[in-house]
């Protein structure tokens, strides 16, 4: 089991952070500055990044970065790698 964790903005990310996001996350500290901080969790052994309720940064399944802004409730991604029309084939 991998556990959280919580940094300010503006820190070093936790060491848990792999260097591949964090180009990502100076960019959305960048884009919102008027956030406080980052919580770290593990899902399916992949990194998820929330900036307070504003923007979660995570690794997909192919290792790509995605970027996904929350807003009043809604998810909206802002990037990611175009091979999503896969991701169905197993249903079919």
């Amino acid at each position: 089991m991998q556990m959280g964790a919580r940094w300010r903005v503006g820190e070093s990310p936790h060491r848990a952070v792999p260097a591949s996001l964090y180009e990502t996350v100076r960019e959305q500290e960048a884009r919102f500055p008027e956030a406080h901080s980052w919580t770290l969790t593990w899902l399916e052994g992949r990194p998820r990044l929330a900036l307070d309720d504003l923007v979660l940064v995570a690794v997909d399944g192919q290792g790509g970065v995605t970027v996904t802004e929350e807003t009043a409730g809604n998810r909206e991604v802002l990037n990611q790698e175009e091979n999503d029309e896969d991701d169905d084939d197993w249903l079919n």
